[in-house]
Formats: structure tokens, C-alpha cells, sequence
């Protein structure tokens, strides 16, 4: 009887999310029945963005999210994964602890104090040393080209890399902690080097973990608003250059919801909320199809 009750519980609580990701993708698409008459599927494909004329697009929003989580995940992933190896392989034990208080209290940082810390000394360090080094000595590449603002895609990116840093960092650390210590005994039995048990034995154990730890990662860049209105720039158009200000979905429902005046406007933004959501939804149903093709389709150990 208590394991019946148990099951019970258990999908009950799995139904509950799943009815709670329902109702919420319901009351979306009910505030953006509007805009989905009037715009249709085109609303995905439009770089117009003009409340005046009653005209929207979701194009340079969508565009904006992809890029700066992309860029995000390529600075934070190396770099949590890295750390984590350190902290679990190589760091001796008096120093381990502070370092993992350090990035717990990072992960309790709110994500306007990381946007007023970019505002006043992210956004002016970038700008006058680094941003200017890119552009003199890669300013040929078009991602690297145009004038330099300081606020920008680049910057965005930047700052959602340092607010999942943590993230990635704690989860790979137990995916770390969690291989069995016989994984690198055997392989220092067979006369592996240090870094050869971290790169055979190590990370080829843990490396569906990790994966899951980028995922997770990059549903936090999706969907991060506050710092990322602050440093992006907010324009609604599609640049080249990085340095280029830009805009993402979540930035635009935070900076324009309350200034909706007519039912489109605010249609539209139900329906960028929507967007977003199966954006994110989509995002980690092909994280899995790739998770399962990295791993030929075993179901392996997190």
C-alpha cells in the first residue's frame, strides 16, 4: 500500500508540472488570440517592430535570444566545466571550500545588481580596452565591425555568462564528484597520466552530465530579462557586428508591457511570450535528440 501511494504522489506531483506548463502556455496564447489572427505565422519571420503603426514582428527578439545564449554558453560552459575539474581534481582541500562559497553566493546575486555592475563598470571596461582590441585587430570580420557603443549583443552575452557561470559550475562539480573513484584507479593502473584519468576516465564518464549542466545553463540565458535589458542596448533590428545594441524576447515584454496602450500591442507581446516559451521548449527537446546521439541513445548515468 505505500508503495501504490508513493506512485501515486509521485505522478501526481509529474502531472502537476506538466498541467502547470499547460495553463500557462494556454493564458499566453489566449492574451495573443489577436495578434495571431492579425499577424499569423508571419509574426515570426517580421523585423518590424512599430507600435505607432500597429505593425510587429518577433524576427530581430528571436534573433537577439538565440545569439546572446549562444554566446553565453561559449564563454560560460569552458570556463563552469573547467572550474568544476579544477575544484574535484586538482585544487587541494583548504582552498576548495571558499571557492565554492564564492560561486554559491554569485548564483544569489540578483540580476539587477549584475546589470547596474555592467552599466557602471562592465560596459566602460569593455568599450575602451577589449572592444577596442577587437575591433583594431579583428575589425575586418563582420561581427566585429561597425562602431563601437559598449552596450550591445556582445556585452548581453557576456553578462548571461557570467549570471549561469554558477550553474554550470555547481552542477558539473557533483556530476564530477558523483564518478565512481574506480574509474581513475583502473585508468592510473594502466599507467595514465593526471590528465589522462581526467580526459578518459573523468570526462567521458560525466559527459552527459555536463551536457545536461550546459542545458540548463542555457534555459537560464533564454529567459534572463533584467541584466540583459540594461546592457544590450534594446534596438529591435538585425546587425552584423556584436557591438551592434539588440534585442531579446524577454528584454522587450519587461521594457514595453507596461507601455502596451492599445489590445494589439499588448497582443503582441502576449504572443512574444508565447514565442518564448516555445522557443525554450523547443531548445531542449533538440538539447535531448543530441544528448541522445552523443551518447547512442544509452541512457547513462547524470
Amino acid at each position: 500500500m505505500p508503495d501504490i501511494s508513493f506512485r501515486w504522489l509521485a505522478m501526481l506531483a509529474a502531472l502537476t508540472i506538466l498541467g502547470l506548463v499547460a495553463l500557462v502556455g494556454w493564458e499566453l496564447y489566449s492574451g495573443a488570440q489577436q495578434a495571431v489572427r492579425q499577424f499569423g505565422p508571419g509574426f515570426l519571420v517580421r523585423s518590424t517592430w512599430n507600435p505607432v503603426s500597429d505593425v510587429y514582428g518577433a524576427l530581430p527578439f528571436i534573433y537577439g535570444t538565440l545569439v546572446s545564449s549562444l554566446i553565453a554558453l561559449v564563454i560560460a560552459v569552458p570556463l563552469g566545466v573547467a572550474t568544476a575539474l579544477f575544484l574535484t581534481e586538482m585544487a587541494p582541500m583548504r582552498i576548495r571550500q571558499p571557492v565554492i562559497t564564492v560561486i554559491e553566493m554569485l548564483a544569489a546575486v540578483p540580476s539587477v545588481i549584475f546589470g547596474l555592475w555592467g552599466i557602471f563598470v562592465l560596459i566602460p571596461w569593455l568599450r575602451d580596452h577589449l572592444y577596442s582590441w577587437l575591433k583594431d585587430y579583428f575589425g575586418y570580420l563582420p561581427i566585429f565591425g561597425g562602431p563601437v557603443y559598449g552596450v550591445g549583443m556582445l556585452t548581453g552575452g557576456i553578462i548571461v555568462a557570467i549570471m549561469i557561470l554558477p550553474i554550470i559550475t555547481s552542477v558539473s562539480r557533483e556530476i564530477l564528484r558523483s564518478v565512481p573513484d574506480l574509474q581513475r584507479e583502473a585508468a592510473y593502473a594502466l599507467g595514465a597520466t593526471h590528465w589522462e584519468v581526467i580526459r578518459i576516465a573523468v570526462l567521458s564518464y560525466a559527459r552527459r552530465g555536463i551536457f545536461g549542466a550546459a542545458v540548463l545553463g542555457l534555459g537560464r540565458a533564454l529567459g534572463e530579462t533584467m541584466a540583459v535589458t540594461m546592457v544590450i542596448g534594446n534596438r529591435p533590428q538585425i546587425a552584423a557586428s556584436l557591438f551592434a545594441p539588440a534585442y531579446t524576447v524577454a528584454s522587450v515584454i519587461a521594457n514595453e508591457f507596461t507601455e502596451a496602450t492599445t489590445d494589439m500591442y499588448l497582443s503582441a507581446l502576449f504572443e512574444l511570450g508565447l514565442v518564448l516559451l516555445g522557443l525554450t521548449i523547443l531548445v531542449n527537446i533538440v538539447a535531448q535528440l543530441m544528448l541522445r546521439a552523443l551518447t547512442g541513445g544509452a541512457s547513462g548515468r547524470t
